[in-house]
C-alpha cells in the first residue's frame, strides 16, 4: 500500500559497518521497500567504528540535545545522519559519548562482549523512538532487525501505547543468527521496571540471555520473520507457537517483495 510509512530499525548498515548478511539486508531492505511507495525512516547505532568523516556524518543539531535517563543517570541523545546517494535515502544514528565512542559495536578486541551492552541497547531503541516523535513522523510499521533491537517492540507496546505517534503502529520483529554468547547485565530487568513497565511483561528477563530477549521481542511484536535460514531452534519454535503472523525464510532475490506483502497484511 502506498502513503505507508515504515521504520526501520537496525543493528548494523553497509557501507557504514562490514558487509554481513543483516548490514546487506538493512541495507538493500528499506531502499526497496521506498521503491515499491512507501515512506521510510532508517535509524542506526553511530559505533565508534564508524568513519565519521568518509561517510559525512553530520550532526543534526534541531534532533539532538535530548537527555534519556538510564539507571538513574542523565544521557546527551546526540542525532547524526548521513546520505546513500545510490539509494536516496538517508540513514539517522544514534550516538553518545558514554555508549558508542569506543570502536567497536558489541564485543572488544578481546572477543568479550561489552557488560553495558544491555544499556547500550535501551538507550538506542529509546533514543529512536524520540527522534522520530521529534521528526513529527507516524509510522505504520515498525521493523526492528537485530537483537541489538529486541527492546524496541517492548517500548513501544508498553511505554508508548498511548502515543499518538505509535498507538497505532504495527512492530515487525526479524530473527537472525545474531545469538549473543553471555547474559546481559542481571539488573536490566530493574531498569525497565523503572520505566513503568510490568512484571508480566518482562518475563524471562530475570536471565536476560539471547532465548530470553529474544521471547520478549517476539511477544510484543505483531509480526515475525525469519532473517536468516538458521536460527536458534528454541527461538524460532516460540515465535511460531506464539500465534503471530509468520513468515518463513525468502531467498535473496524474493524478500523484499514478500517483506513489503508482509507488512501490508498487518
Amino acid at each position: 500500500m502506498e502513503n505507508t510509512k515504515v521504520l526501520f530499525i537496525s543493528q548494523e548498515i553497509t557501507p557504514y559497518l562490514p558487509e554481513n548478511e543483516l548490514s546487506v539486508m538493512a541495507r538493500n531492505l528499506p531502499q526497496g521497500i521506498q521503491e515499491r511507495g512507501k515512506e521510510i525512516r532508517t535509524f542506526m547505532p553511530r559505533f565508534g567504528s564508524i568513519n565519521e568523516r568518509r561517510n559525512q556524518l553530520h550532526e543534526v543539531i534541531r534532533l539532538s540535545g535530548m537527555n534519556l535517563i538510564i539507571d538513574d543517570t542523565d544521557h546527551p541523545l546526540i542525532i547524526k545522519v548521513a546520505s546513500i546517494p545510490s539509494a536516496r535515502m538517508q540513514v539517522y544514528f544514534i550516538d553518545n559519548e558514554d555508549y558508542f565512542q569506543r570502536k567497536c559495536t558489541t564485543i572488544d578486541e578481546d572477543g568479550t562482549e561489552f557488560a553495558d551492552n544491555d544499556e547500550r541497547a535501551l538507550f538506542f531503541a529509546r533514543g529512536v523512538l524520540e527522534t522520530t516523535k521529534k521528526l513529527r513522523w507516524a509510522p505504520d510499521v515498525v521493523h526492528c532487525q537485530g537483537w541489538f533491537t529486541a527492546l524496541a517492540p517492548l517500548l513501544i507496546k508498553k511505554t508508548m501505547n498511548d502515543d499518538p505517534f505509535f498507538a497505532k503502529a504495527k512492530v515487525v520483529y526479524s530473527l537472525y543468527n545474531d545469538a549473543f554468547e553471555q547474559t546481559l547485565n542481571k539488573d536490566l530487568r530493574l531498569k525497565l521496571k523503572e520505566m513503568g513497565i510490568a512484571d508480566k511483561d518482562l518475563k524471562g528477563l530475570e536471565t536476560p540471555d539471547y532465548v530470553a530477549l529474544s521471547k520478549v521481542a517476539i511477544a510484543l511484536s505483531d509480526g515475525i520473520i525469519q532473517s536468516s535460514a538458521e536460527v536458534h531452534p528454541e527461538v524460532v519454535a516460540f515465535a511460531r507457537e506464539s500465534g503471530k503472523p509468520f513468515l518463513e525464510f525468502q531467498k535473496e532475490e524474493e524478500y523484499i517483495d514478500a517483506y513489503n506483502a508482509f507488512y501490508d497484511s498487518l
